[in-house]
């Protein structure tokens, strides 16, 4: 019995010193050749320009202010209806981002948003619907009437007023360029060969096509996205409105604006096109909004402590 016991363990221990022993030549891995960098959703080039500038040759003036809601009117409608539905974005940080630490919208932009539903509700907390949206989607929400307004860091435009109305001027930004501090780069003509971020539709895109210096645009859906592209050294510099590249300095500090300002860029409330007594009434809220001390207030929370003291941009009607 024990004999028997013990030829079976020594068989045992021959089966796995074979097994052990018998592996053979591990298999060779798979080639790795030279891996991309991974990129945002909707890279492109220049074939999204945006939609001209705003000295082009026509009236960006908005219609004069009117107050009150009158019964049949577009505030009316949207009194009734118990919600302002307003197009935002949610990746630009100091004027419209998502604050991941209390889960709501922020930003100068966002505070803008607040004072034209104030005007129509009496109170903003309960009755905006916000629907957030790329650049290149703002002209077509407001076609489509998928919205009320846009207040997007969205520039007033001789080719936008084909197709939306706008309010008067809420914020004078210009565009200038943002790069890593150890670049050695000090503005667009430095950039002549370079990949240079924009966001698809912008006005800052046909900048950087146009620029004497001939830079390589790359178009993304978000300016989020520029920012990731500049970060993993897949692009050079990114080039939009200064307001837009200061968040992103203040999020990374190893970046740098430079350059003087090259462009002007009016912020207008987006509307749609035709809904005059909508313009009118908006533009009433931004009269309180930039003489009652709201704007300077907003403008010094979250401007100032990037892009120095401003005050409100003169503004005249048609």
């Amino acid at each position: 019995m024990i004999r028997t016991r013990v030829a079976t363990a020594l068989v045992v221990v021959a089966l796995l010193v074979t097994g052990c022993g018998s592996a053979g030549s591990p298999a060779d891995p798979a080639p790795v050749g030279t891996v991309r960098a991974p990129e945002p959703a909707g890279v492109g080039g220049a074939d999204k320009v945006g939609a001209g500038s705003a000295g082009a040759n026509c009236d960006t003036r908005s219609l004069a202010p009117s107050p009150g809601i009158p019964s049949g009117s577009t505030m009316a409608d949207i009194r009734r209806r118990g919600r302002l539905i307003a197009g935002v974005d949610q990746t630009t940080y100091l004027f419209g981002f998502f604050n991941p630490a209390n889960g709501q919208l922020e930003g100068f932009d966002i505070e803008m948003v607040k004072q034209i539903a104030d005007a129509i509700f009496g109170s903003w907390e309960g009755h905006v619907q916000w629907m957030t949206i790329p650049s290149s989607q703002r002209e077509n929400v407001l076609r489509t009437h998928a919205v009320d307004i846009v207040v997007r860091t969205y520039s007033i435009t001789c080719s936008r007023l084909n197709d939306v109305d706008f309010s008067s001027t809420y914020y004078l930004a210009g565009q200038r360029v943002l790069v890593p501090r150890n670049s050695g780069i000090t503005g667009l003509s430095g950039l002549g060969g370079k990949k240079v971020c924009a966001a698809k539709s912008s006005t800052s895109l046909t900048a950087i096509k146009d620029a004497p210096s001939k830079p390589i645009p790359v178009s993304v859906n978000d300016w989020s996205d520029c920012l990731v592209l500049l970060q993993q050294g897949q692009v050079d510099a990114i080039s939009t409105d200064d307001v837009i590249l200061a968040g992103m300095a203040k999020q990374d500090p190893n970046l740098a604006v430079v350059g003087e300002r090259f462009t002007e860029e009016d912020y207008g409330v987006g509307i749609p096109k035709g809904e005059d007594d909508m313009v009118r009434f908006v533009n009433s809220v931004l009269e309180n909004v930039r003489t009652g001390g709201v704007w300077q207030q907003n403008y010094d929370r979250w401007v100032a402590p990037v892009l120095g003291p401003a005050g409100p941009p003169p503004v005249s009607y048609r």
